[in-house]
C-alpha cells in the first residue's frame, strides 16, 4: 500500500492553517528546543512517537544527571544506619518530599508509598481495603484492568461490585446514574469508589468534582491518575481523593520501575495488609508468632525499595518543573484538537467517513489520547492489525487492542453483554485474545490509539494524518 506524498509547500500550508487555528501554540516553542537538545534521538532515527499514554519519553539530561549520581555516590541498603545507608535514605526521603510538593500535598495530610507502578499501587489498596459483607465497591465502566481487578478482593470478602456505564459516542458517565449510584453506600460500612482522572481509552477527563461529592455520600475515593498527570496538574490541596495511583515513567519516561500511591493518612491507616514482609514490620517473632507493622508508608513498601532508581524521580520532577506543565498541557491540547478535526474530515469518494473516533470530538475536557478505527468504502472496519503493521513500516509508534480497559472498549465498539457472556462460556479451558476476536463475529474487538505528549510536534501529527490518507477508497476485503 503506497503512502501519499506531501510536498514541502503543502506541509507548510498545513502548518500555517494549524497555527491560525491555535495561535497560542507558538508559546510552546521551548518544547521544540528541548526536542532538538534532549530528545534528538527521535528525529535522528526517524521516529513518529504517538504512544505517550503507553509510556512517556525521558530526556538526555535526566539520564546524564542520574548517571552522574550513580557514578559519584556510594549507595547502601537503606534498612540500616551506616553512612551509605543514611545517605541513601536521605535521597529517598528527598524524592518523597518532592512528590508531595509537586502535587501540592501537605505532608500533614498525605503520605507517599513508593511502588513498582500504578498497578501495584492499585493492588495495595484492593488487597488491604477492609471490605466486609455488604460493603460496596463502585467503579465506572471506564477503568483500567488494574482497577477492575480490585473486584476480586471485594467479592472474596462478601462485598458488592457495581459498575456505572459510560455512554457512546462521548464516552462520558451520565450524571443521573452517578448520583443514584452514590446512594448505594452502606451506612457505617466500607465503601470504595474508583475512577480515572483521564481515560486511557478515550482521553475523556472525568470531573474531579466527583471526589468531594462521593465523599459526602460516604465513599472513600480511589483516583487512577496515571494517564492524567503527565500533561495536567493535579493539585491535592484543591482535590482531595483518599488514594491516588500513578506511574512515574508515564510522566517523564525514566525510571520505569517506580510508581507511587499517594494517600491521605486516615485512609492509609484504614488499610490492613494481608501479609508482612521485610521492611514492612517494626518487629516480628517466630516463636511468639506475632508481629507489629511499621508506621506510615513503610508498612506498604515491601522488601528493599529500588533505592538506586528512586532518586531519578527527584530528577524527573525537576525536569518537568523546569518546563512547566501548563506549557505541556497547551501543546497537547492544540495538537489533539487539530488531529481530531483533520481525521474527521477524511472521507471516501462515496462520502463515507474513513475514521470513527471513540470519545469527545473536540479538545475540551479531554487529554491527548485519541482512540479510533478505520473503515473502508462500505463502512466495514479495517482490522487494526493491518493499521499497526502499516504504521510500523513507516516508523510510527501507535497502539492497538483494548488497552487494558475492556469496559470502555465494549461500550465504544457496541459489544453486548450477551455476546460477551456467550464467548466466555464457549470454552472451559481458557481463551486467548485471538480466540476472543474470532468469537465476536463481524465486529471489531479492538481499536487504534494514538497519543501526544511532552515533545510531540506538528510534524508528528501531520505524519499520522498523511499516513491515514493511504486508506482512503480502500476495501477491507
Amino acid at each position: 500500500m503506497k503512502a501519499p506524498t506531501t510536498t514541502p509547500l503543502e506541509a507548510e500550508k498545513a502548518y500555517e492553517a494549524f497555527e491560525s487555528a491555535c495561535p497560542e501554540f507558538s508559546r510552546t516553542g521551548r518544547l521544540d528546543e528541548l526536542r532538538e537538545s534532549d530528545f534528538a534521538r527521535l528525529d535522528r532515527h526517524g521516529h513518529v512517537y504517538l504512544d505517550y499514554t503507553g509510556g512517556g519519553l525521558y530526556s538526555k539530561s535526566q539520564i546524564d544527571r542520574h548517571t552522574a549520581l550513580l557514578r559519584d555516590t556510594v549507595f547502601g541498603n537503606p534498612h540500616s544506619t551506616n553512612p551509605t545507608s543514611l545517605g541513601t535514605t536521605e535521597l529517598i526521603e528527598r524524592a518523597r518530599r518532592h512528590v508531595l510538593d509537586f502535587f501540592n500535598a501537605s505532608p500533614k495530610e498525605y503520605g507517599v508509598v513508593f511502588t513498582a507502578n500504578a498497578s501495584h499501587s492499585l493492588k495495595l489498596v484492593g488487597e488491604s481495603y477492609p471490605f466486609e459483607p455488604g460493603d460496596q465497591f463502585l467503579l465506572t465502566f471506564d477503568n483500567h484492568n488494574s482497577v477492575n481487578g480490585i473486584r476480586e478482593f471485594d467479592r472474596a470478602h462478601g462485598a458488592r461490585t457495581t459498575y456505572i456505564p459510560v455512554t457512546p459516542p462521548e464516552m462520558r458517565v451520565p450524571e443521573t446514574l452517578l448520583e443514584s449510584s452514590w446512594k448505594l453506600a452502606k451506612r457505617g460500612g466500607h465503601n470504595l469508589f474508583a475512577f480515572p482522572a483521564q481515560s486511557n481509552f478515550s482521553g475523556v477527563q472525568h470531573p474531579l468534582e466527583w471526589i468531594e461529592k462521593a465523599q459526602e455520600h460516604g465513599w472513600d475515593v480511589l483516583l487512577d491518575a496515571a494517564a492524567f498527570v503527565p500533561t495536567n496538574r493535579l493539585d491535592l490541596s484543591r482535590w482531595k481523593p483518599d488514594y491516588v495511583a500513578l506511574s512515574f515513567y508515564k510522566m517523564f519516561g525514566y525510571p520505569t520501575g517506580v510508581g507511587a500511591l499517594i494517600a491521605r493518612w486516615p485512609a492509609l491507616e484504614k488499610l490492613h495488609r494481608p501479609w508482612f514482609a521485610g521492611g514492612t514490620i517494626a518487629v516480628a517473632s517466630v516463636q511468639a508468632d506475632r508481629h507489629y507493622m511499621a508506621a506510615g508508608s513503610a508498612a506498604f513498601e515491601d522488601g528493599t525499595l529500588d533505592y538506586a532508581n528512586i532518586p531519578a524521580i527527584d530528577i524527573g520532577l525537576d525536569f518537568l518543573e523546569s518546563i512547566g506543565l501548563d506549557q505541556i498541557h497547551l501543546r497537547v491540547k492544540c495538537l489533539t484538537g487539530w488531529l481530531i478535526e483533520s481525521l474527521g474530515r477524511l472521507k471516501h469518494d462515496n462520502g463515507r467517513p474513513l475514521i470513527q473516533i471513540f470519545g469527545p470530538k473536540d479538545a475540551e475536557q479531554r487529554g491527548g489520547t485519541i482512540t479510533l478505527n478505520f473503515y473502508d468504502t462500505r463502512g466495514k472496519v479495517i482490522d487494526h492489525d493491518i493499521i499497526e503493521e502499516q504504521a510500523n513500516s513507516r516508523m510510527i509508534s501507535l497502539r492497538t487492542g483494548c488497552f487494558c480497559n475492556p469496559g470502555a472498549g465494549e461500550m465504544a465498539l457496541g459489544l453486548s453483554k450477551q455476546e460477551l457472556v456467550t464467548c466466555f462460556t464457549s470454552s472451559s479451558s481458557g481463551m486467548t485474545y485471538d480466540d476472543f476476536r474470532l468469537c465476536i463475529d463481524g465486529k471489531s474487538t479492538g481499536a487504534v490509539r494514538i497519543s501526544v505528549g511532552i515533545v510531540s510536534n506538528f510534524a508528528d501529527a501531520h505524519a499520522f494524518v498523511e499516513f491515514a490518507r493511504q486508506f482512503l477508497n480502500q476495501s477491507a476485503g
